[in-house]
């Protein structure tokens, strides 16, 4: 095939970087790294958290001038300037998080995206190109309905949808199915690859699902520290080689092996909870919901139906309307008194920001917990000798990689911000830990370290509320699954008898 072959205004094309380098002043993002993406393929992109994979298609897509190296489209050497240039050679982009006016409809969103508007926009018109443009397409999107009103599933298939209407026949994906639920996830990505294999577009997908890219992609690169560490035909791959790819010789400690125990009495029980929501428009309402000693209790569900409300409601920080929280049948509100007395700890999502003083010391916020605690009660001074010697040894025993005890949290990674918060939480007699989203973000090591700790922390006897939008980890680590819907638990099921597309089912309200 011919480069002019392969470029045209409705074939998929091929696009290939050589040698891609980006250095920010003594800094080096992305070391000359050159990967091919054949017209009609569908390419996933691995990496752990800044092995460059943003910065890499930012090189592509214009946000970024390279400091050295050559892009090519459809055979020819391009350079893409800005946005604007790289969509004028047929590149689009679909972000994580929608782009969409949600008080539009689907329709308007659509014809709105267009970088240049006549001054008056014949609807008439507009509406008749928009029926013949669908009729091509695969995807199912109701026009005529407001964004706001439409299933993540169908904001993520019209994200695509406007950038097929667009004209883009390269696409680079960015984690496109993290607020989808696993029916919607399979749904857009096999509609997806249905397209490339028509030889529509070419996808450039960047995940960190291995199930994704084993299920749905053709080919697959790695990076690590920003260089190209490997890759290849998914068909001639494993789980275990690309995560090996990812990390190098950085083998994630093994995970802590959960004991086939039985669990305990309860220790967290929420009865008739009712609270307001972040957006007015929902509200929190459950009936019921228990956590039993030596136990994690996983919540599923799709992010907006009330988690963070709930995580919130038990971290003291937003008040109930009606009902109670129990631990152990004493009362509880979330006081600063009654998490120390009672052994809750909470591991809330976003910790640098969410719980942490940015600007203090590792080891100052270590010390929160306990600073003004002494063997003979409560005290009105500070150690500082005792807050940096207790610092050191919880550092050196979470593995948190810090620079000095005395460097401010905010200069941390985030897997080791989530060590260091984990430090302070499990330290002490807990008896329920609360956790929200604990990987979100994080790099391949970093997530087993924290997985395990999770789970040393069940094994100790502790009862573990994990909330998270990442079903696999709820299916990796929970005993017992329950799912929200609209700030309800709608479904239970012990992790040994969960079928993953029921829990999609209830995920998506669609029961």
């Amino acid at each position: 095939m011919t480069p002019s072959q392969e470029r045209s205004d409705k074939g998929a094309l091929g696009l290939e970087t050589l040698g891609m380098t980006m250095r920010f002043g003594a800094f080096t993002a992305l070391d000359d790294v050159s990967i091919k993406v054949p017209a009609g393929s569908f390419h996933a992109l691995l990496g752990e958290n800044g092995a460059g994979k943003s910065t890499l298609v930012k090189c592509i897509m214009g946000f970024y001038q390279p400091t050295r190296g050559q892009l090519m489209v459809a055979g020819k050497e391009v350079t893409t300037t800005d946005p604007r240039a790289a969509h004028a050679q047929g590149l689009g982009m679909v972000y994580q998080h929608f782009t969409l006016v949600p008080s539009l409809t689907a329709a308007e969103n659509l014809v709105i995206a267009r970088e240049v508007q006549p001054a008056v926009i014949d609807w008439r018109k507009e509406r008749a190109a928009l029926t013949e443009f669908m009729a091509t397409m695969p995807f199912d999107v109701p026009l005529d309905v407001p964004v706001a009103r439409l299933a993540a599933g169908e904001k993520q298939k019209l994200e695509i949808l406007k950038q097929l209407h667009l004209g883009r026949r390269f696409l680079i994906l960015d984690e496109p199915t993290s607020v989808l639920t696993p029916q919607e996830a399979d749904e857009v990505l096999g509609l997806v690859r249905d397209l490339t294999r028509a030889g529509e577009i070419t996808v450039l997908m960047i995940t960190h699902k291995f199930r994704e890219v084993t299920a749905f992609a053709d080919d697959v690169s790695v990076l690590r520290r920003g260089r190209h560490a490997g890759g290849g035909a998914v068909a001639s791959l494993d789980h275990e080689g690309m995560a090996a790819m990812m990390v190098g010789a950085e083998v994630p400690d093994e995970p802590v092996r959960r004991s086939a125990r039985e669990p305990g009495a309860e220790v967290l029980q929420l009865t008739g909870a009712k609270a307001g929501s972040r957006s007015g428009l929902g509200k929190l309402d459950i009936g019921s919901l228990t956590v039993c000693a030596g136990e994690i209790v996983g919540v599923a569900g799709v992010s907006g139906n009330g988690q963070g409300e709930l995580v919130e409601v038990l971290a003291g920080q937003r008040a109930l309307d009606a009902g109670t929280i129990a631990v152990e049948g004493a009362p509880f509100g979330g006081t600063r008194e009654e998490t120390r007395r009672l052994g809750v700890r909470t591991l809330p999502e976003e910790p640098l920001r969410n719980a942490c003083a940015p600007r203090m010391s590792v080891a100052e916020n270590i010390a929160f917990r306990a600073f003004d605690v002494g063997k003979d009660g409560p005290r009105f001074w500070l150690r500082k000798g005792e807050i940096a010697r207790r610092g050191a040894d919880l550092i050196a025993k979470f593995k948190v990689k810090t620079a000095s005890p005395d460097a401010p949290i905010a200069s941390l990674s985030g897997g080791n911000v989530q060590r260091a918060v984990l430090a302070r939480e499990l330290s002490g007699d807990v008896k329920v830990l609360i956790v929200a989203n604990p990987c979100f973000g994080l790099d391949f090591s970093a997530v087993a370290e924290i997985r395990a700790r999770i789970v040393a922390a069940r094994e100790a006897g502790a009862g573990v509320l994990l909330i998270s939008e990442d079903l696999d980890e709820i299916m990796a680590l929970a005993d017992r699954i329950l799912v929200m819907s609209e700030g309800r638990i709608t479904y239970e099921v012990p992790a040994a008898a969960a079928d993953v597309a029921e829990i999609g089912r209830h995920m998506g309200g669609h029961v």
